[in-house]
């Protein structure tokens, strides 16, 4: 049986039974739209009269001014005529158009009338807005006066803005409608408006009916889920019957006027939720919309609900409810949208992609921490503070982006901890932001066994030179020159350590060849290994020594044990300034 119950609708509708229980809401315990276990199914809302208590617009009614108008009986085996008088006023003699919706009662029939009009063909229109998309399976009406020969019935998909037929009834359909009489219906003509002469009987003169069903012979109609285009006939959101030609006696005898007079119009129908909803319900704004599940949204259900979109909407059918699904943001997002591409490569699975993650996450998912900031695998992804940050040392990291799992930040050479915050072993801090970290100046095995020197007990090789390093008078004075200096490189030749220094202040010199530049400074493997003079790289130094032939011949300055060579400090920039004018005035001769 087709999903409507065509068969049991129209059953139910010559018996005249539309009119009992078939408006009691449905209750929504439990839930119909999900199966004891919880799990979404197909839900429907109940069949009723989509047309029960709605307003319809008659083009005419008979009553201002009061008229005389004429229909047929039988009275005695043969045809007479009784006449009386429509009076809006009187409402005993004029019903208008809104009781055609009203509670129907067979024994004692409201029936709207239009006005009279003097010929058979004559336009008269009925419309009825449903307020909301159905899904129409017929529309019926009951008459007081003999039924039209004439009549086509129409509907809207867009709350009356356009219109399409729905259905033509006619003695002489090709005549009238340019159509066939009861033209066959395949899959091709199926969502086609066809002609019918079924209902064009003159008789019975009162209380004939004319019901269309919408769905009755129609191809697809067995297998209606998968069916896009039948879904589309039977939707409509209002229905207007127009009247186009009364019937005649045909017996010669002279007529005042006609007339059409209907007592009952129904639509049966469902409210039209694409299978995500079980009833209908009133907005805050008194509109009919309907009670959404499956995580859709909208007057029809006819869309998913925002951040469930996962997977495209689809309409619900008996084998798949087809809910909508929430993406998958680890709860670091609030919004996400649906991207086809990646839901074909993802086997027709997952479509969603989350928009403006939170709590310094990034990705489709928001499964993977923003650049800067890395997982702490002690806190499940989810966590709000499931990223904490890099803090990569800006000088000592070679970026801002740490290593995902472990958090190490990338280090530049000779620096080492996990935000690149300490020298390494071997190396010594300088203040190059460049290279902070600089190879310690070491006598290497291969300068240490090529020498012929001997290891040395350092703590008595170097004690001429213990003691007080302070700068004085009396040793500016001995020495042959005073040198302010910025250690740049260092080599080994042979046993000499040879670096290379930048001359940034010359507060002394007997040789002319000592000038602000760069300049070789030699010291002795024997002296760096024991830190006499002790020397780093990227500093800065005093450096007080005295001019000899072994100087002459390495070709720059020599530094030893002996030499005064010391960690610069800015203040003694003045000292130094004023020994070199007590220098000049002979007072390094008495020092």
């Amino acid at each position: 049986m087709a999903w409507f119950g065509t068969v049991m609708v129209f059953a139910c509708l010559l018996e005249q039974c539309l009119s009992l229980a078939i408006f009691a809401p449905q209750h929504s315990q439990p839930d119909p739209c999900y199966d004891e276990a919880g799990q979404p199914r197909r839900c429907i809302p109940d069949f009723v009269n989509a047309g029960f208590g709605r307003e319809v617009q008659a083009s005419s009614t008979c009553g201002s001014p009061p008229s005389t108008y004429c229909f047929p009986t039988e009275k005695g085996g043969g045809r007479s005529r009784t006449c009386r008088t429509c009076d809006a006023s009187d409402p005993r003699s004029a019903h208008p158009a809104a009781y055609l919706t009203d509670l129907n009662n067979a024994h004692n029939l409201s029936c709207w009338r239009s006005e009279s009009f003097s010929q058979p063909s004559h336009n008269v229109t009925l419309t009825l807005s449903l307020h909301k998309k159905f899904e129409i399976t017929y529309v019926s009406l009951q008459f007081c006066s003999p039924r039209p020969e004439s009549m086509s019935i129409y509907k809207s998909m867009d709350y009356g803005r356009t219109w399409v037929p729905y259905q033509f009834f006619s003695a002489q359909c090709r005549r009238v409608y340019s159509k066939p009489n009861r033209a066959p219906v395949t899959k091709q003509n199926e969502q086609e408006a066809l002609c019918s002469d079924g209902y064009s009987d003159l008789y019975p003169l009162s209380g004939g009916l004319i019901a269309f069903s919408t769905l009755d012979g129609r191809p697809s109609a067995q297998d209606f889920d998968n069916s896009p285009v039948l879904q589309d006939w039977v939707t409509a959101t209002d229905i207007r019957v127009v009247f186009s030609r009364a019937h005649t006696l045909g017996d010669g005898r002279p007529r005042e006027s006609f007339q059409y007079a209907v007592a009952d119009l129904q639509v049966g129908g469902r409210c039209r939720c694409n299978g995500h909803a079980s009833r209908c319900v009133n907005d805050k704004d008194g509109y009919l919309v309907c009670d959404c599940r499956h995580n859709t949204a909208g007057a029809e259900c006819d869309r998913c609900k925002p951040f469930h979109y996962d997977r495209p909407w689809q309409r619900a059918t008996a084998r798949d409810a087809n809910e909508c699904l929430a993406c998958s943001c680890n709860l670091h997002a609030r919004r996400c949208r649906f991207n086809m591409e990646l839901y074909k490569l993802s086997g027709r699975k997952s479509g969603g992609v989350c928009l403006n993650c939170r709590h310094n996450t990034a990705g489709r998912h928001c499964h993977y921490c923003k650049e800067g900031f890395y997982r702490d695998l002690t806190k499940a992804i989810t966590h709000r503070k499931a990223c904490r940050a890099c803090d990569c040392h800006p000088v000592g990291a070679a970026g801002k982006t740490c290593n995902q799992t472990t958090g190490q930040c990338p280090c530049k050479d000779g620096v080492t901890g996990i935000t690149c915050n300490r020298c390494a072993k071997g190396y010594q801090q300088s203040r190059s932001p460049v290279a902070p970290c600089i190879k310690i100046p070491t006598a290497s095995p291969r300068s240490v066994a090529s020498s012929t020197v001997e290891p040395i007990d350092c703590e008595s090789y170097c004690k001429p030179v213990k003691g007080n390093l302070k700068i004085n008078m009396k040793k500016y004075c001995k020495k042959d020159y005073a040198i302010q200096v910025n250690v740049l490189d260092m080599n080994t030749v042979s046993e000499w350590a040879k670096f290379t220094v930048n001359i940034i202040s010359v507060y002394k010199s007997r040789d002319e060849r000592i000038k602000r530049a760069e300049q070789s400074l030699w010291i002795n493997m024997k002296d760096l290994a024991c830190k006499c003079p002790k020397i780093q790289m990227s500093k800065k130094y005093l450096v007080m020594g005295t001019f000899d032939s072994l100087s002459e011949r390495l070709g720059g300055l020599l530094a030893d044990k002996n030499s005064l060579v010391i960690q610069w400090r800015d203040v003694w920039t003045r000292r130094l300034r004023k020994f070199q004018r007590k220098e000049k005035k002979g007072k390094c001769g008495k020092a």
